[in-house]
């Protein structure tokens, strides 16, 4: 049975407010027809997806990462691409090419374009091809546009990346370099389920038919409801938590807590405070609140910030992860 797709527009923020209320919900409903449990990775996907911002999932194989994008691409009125990233992939192979083609006036050159021309694009195994690949998602990621050539394409609107990574098979693999990690606005760790939820997961995946994804927000809702959220404001005190949460980050910042300087070769850049705003705003317009607070800031700073710092060797050797700093950095500015 099909969902009502919400296709009306409101005009007034207010109602904008309550449609990404609802919305939150009934996208939450939907995925879980195909996807059991991971209630806090799906909301924070609807924070990316509410403030245009990319997200990389990033867990072991077999947690759903890839069912988790393609069941929200089946959710909203959205075009959808996915790119299998391999190590023979070819940076033409994502953006597409420019090709010559017989014409009655003659042979013309057209670009044809590549999987990225899509609203909503699963990059899946993002760190299976090397970087020269990776690069051409930098441009699409940060401009929205794609230059192949002497020509500039323009990516559809809405445009953003899920991009899916294993973070323990090396062999293969490549790093993902901090330029491109820092175009992500979350990266968000999916874990296992729990009993009581890989119990349902067996019993539902091994049955006679998988369940249809039912469509549940019209395109033109989605657009509205991402310009909502620069519209949110933010508290004075949310602003200056979230700007002194990236600061303390930085080794050099003579506000930096012990553990910072201790541990952290490279903290968070300006953009790293950026995202913290913006998704705290898309966290409180998923709520339904007229305004983003501290405690939307404090439950984002971990998918925000983690990785868009750079660990010191000696972290590496003690086994101090990027939680480990940023619960540090939380209980000093805190």
């Amino acid at each position: 049975m099909q969902a009502e797709q919400t296709s009306v527009t409101p005009s007034g923020d207010v109602e904008l407010l309550a449609l990404a209320s609802e919305s939150s919900r009934s996208l939450k409903k939907a995925i879980a027809v195909r996807v059991v449990g991971q209630e806090e990775v799906i909301e924070l996907m609807l924070v990316a997806l509410l403030a245009r911002g990319h997200a990389l999932l990033v867990g072991v194989p077999g947690l759903a990462k890839t069912l988790l994008v393609a069941s929200l691409a089946e959710a909203l009125d959205l075009s959808f691409g996915r790119v299998q990233f391999t190590p023979d992939l070819l940076p033409a192979d994502i953006t597409g090419t420019d090709v010559l083609q017989d014409d009655p006036a003659g042979r013309v050159v057209r670009f044809l374009p590549g999987p990225i021309f899509h609203h909503l694009v699963l990059a899946d195994e993002i760190n299976r091809t090397p970087p020269k690949t990776q690069a051409a998602l930098l441009q699409a990621m940060q401009e929205r546009k794609v230059t192949v050539g002497t020509h500039t394409h323009s990516l559809p609107d809405p445009f953003q990346v899920f991009a899916t990574r294993n973070p323990i098979e090396q062999e293969g693999t490549y790093l993902l370099p901090e330029a491109q990690l820092d175009r992500f606005l979350l990266e968000v760790h999916v874990d296992y389920p729990s009993v009581a939820e890989e119990r349902e997961i067996a019993r539902r995946t091994t049955g006679v038919q998988a369940a249809q994804v039912p469509r549940v927000l019209a395109s033109e809702a989605v657009r509205s409801l991402q310009t909502l959220v620069p519209r949110i404001p933010v508290t004075n005190a949310a602003l200056e938590l979230a700007v002194a949460l990236g600061r303390a980050t930085r080794p050099n910042d003579p506000k930096a807590p012990p553990h910072v300087r201790e541990f952290v070769r490279f903290g968070s850049g300006p953009r790293g405070s950026q995202a913290l705003v913006l998704a705290s705003k898309a966290r409180a317009a998923l709520r339904g609140d007229a305004a983003a607070d501290v405690d939307d800031v404090r439950a984002l700073v971990v998918p925000v910030l983690r990785h868009r710092l750079v660990l010191s060797y000696r972290a590496e050797a003690e086994g101090i992860r990027d939680v480990d700093v940023l619960q540090r950095v939380m209980a000093a500015v805190a």
